[in-house]
């Protein structure tokens, strides 16, 4: 508890170092994405339609957002059990979101688009889509092990109304890498239109 109070009306040092984080992942993934419109622009370029599954990661990302939410808000209630159950629920469609991705991977092996294809050069825009969706899956992971962390400090009951810097932090990173997602989603599905 003292720890929050001498840092009351100043940002956190943990929350700076994640906003800085997150800097550099946003600076990462703009340079994907322009990477992609540049390489796009120089012609040769095979334009295939994003297969529908990633629409399903999308709409798992975005529920996990909101029971995260839930989770978060708990904690701010000192409602542990709804803390609990809502970083669970956060973790099992985080793992759905995985699911879902190696799902789209699958459907575009099918389709006869891989990350690298020597006999179809024409076809770098699926290495770049699966180079992104890769890069932001690992981002993901990393998130998924911060909410189990987070569940056992729950458990551990470290995590309550009086000490929401963890919980915080995770909500923050787990939106963050969300509504990542549904840019990266929103820039591939209309990259054809460019």
């Amino acid at each position: 508890m003292a720890k929050e109070i001498e840092y009351e009306g100043r940002v956190h040092p943990k929350k700076f170092s994640l906003w800085l984080l997150l800097l550099g992942i946003l600076m990462l993934f703009s340079g994907l994405t322009s990477a992609y419109i540049v390489r796009k622009g120089d012609g040769n370029w095979f334009d295939f339609e994003i297969p529908t599954v990633f629409l399903y990661s999308t709409v798992v990302i975005l529920l996990s957002s909101l029971t995260m939410l839930y989770a978060y808000r708990s904690a701010k209630n000192d409602e542990i059990n709804g803390v609990k159950i809502g970083l669970a629920l956060t973790i099992i469609l985080g793992i759905g979101f995985i699911v879902t991705q190696y799902w789209g991977w699958v459907v575009m092996a099918g389709d006869g688009l891989h990350f690298v294809n020597p006999k179809e050069g024409d076809r770098v825009s699926a290495s770049f889509l699966i180079a992104i969706a890769a890069i932001h899956l690992a981002h993901i992971l990393a998130g998924i092990i911060y909410l189990i962390v987070t569940l056992v400090r729950t458990y551990k009951s470290k995590v309550h109304k009086k000490n929401t810097l963890q919980i915080s932090m995770c909500n923050t990173y787990w939106h963050f890498i969300g509504l990542l997602w549904v840019y990266l989603y929103m820039f591939l599905y209309f990259a054809p239109d460019f």
